[in-house]
C-alpha cells in the first residue's frame, strides 16, 4: 500500500516563503515521477511542479523562478520551496506519485494561504 504524507503548509504574508514536504512509503518503483498540484476554491486542480527520478524538473509558468522542487536524501521524499508567495498561490497543495505501471497516488493535501 503506497501512502503519501504532506507537511509544511500554513499561513504566510505575500512575499514570504514556505516549504512543503512529501514522503511516499510502500512498494514504489525506483523509476517514478513525483509532483505537486494545487487546487484553489472553485478552480480545477493544476500542476505546479514535477520531478523525475533522474532529477529533471518541470514547472508551471506561474511559479517558475519562485518555486523549486527537489528530491530529498531519504528515498521517495520531495520538497517544494516556495518563495515570493502571492495571494493567488493560495490553494490546497497535493503531492502526487506516478510509478512505472502508470498508477498514481495522491496525498491528503496541505493548505497554503497567502494574505496581502
Amino acid at each position: 500500500q503506497v501512502q503519501l504524507v504532506e507537511s509544511g503548509g500554513g499561513l504566510v504574508q505575500a512575499g514570504g516563503s514556505l516549504r512543503l514536504s512529501c514522503a511516499a512509503s510502500g512498494s514504489i518503483s525506483s523509476i517514478n515521477v513525483m509532483g505537486w498540484y494545487r487546487q484553489a476554491p472553485g478552480k480545477q486542480r493544476e500542476l505546479v511542479a514535477l520531478i523525475a527520478s533522474d532529477g529533471q524538473t518541470n514547472y508551471a509558468d506561474s511559479v517558475k523562478g519562485r518555486f523549486t522542487m527537489s528530491r530529498g536524501n531519504a528515498k521517495n521524499t520531495v520538497s517544494l520551496q516556495m518563495n515570493s508567495l502571492k495571494p493567488e498561490d493560495t490553494a490546497v497543495y497535493y503531492c502526487n506519485l506516478v510509478v512505472l505501471s502508470n498508477r498514481d497516488y495522491w496525498g491528503q493535501g496541505t493548505q497554503v494561504t497567502v494574505y496581502s
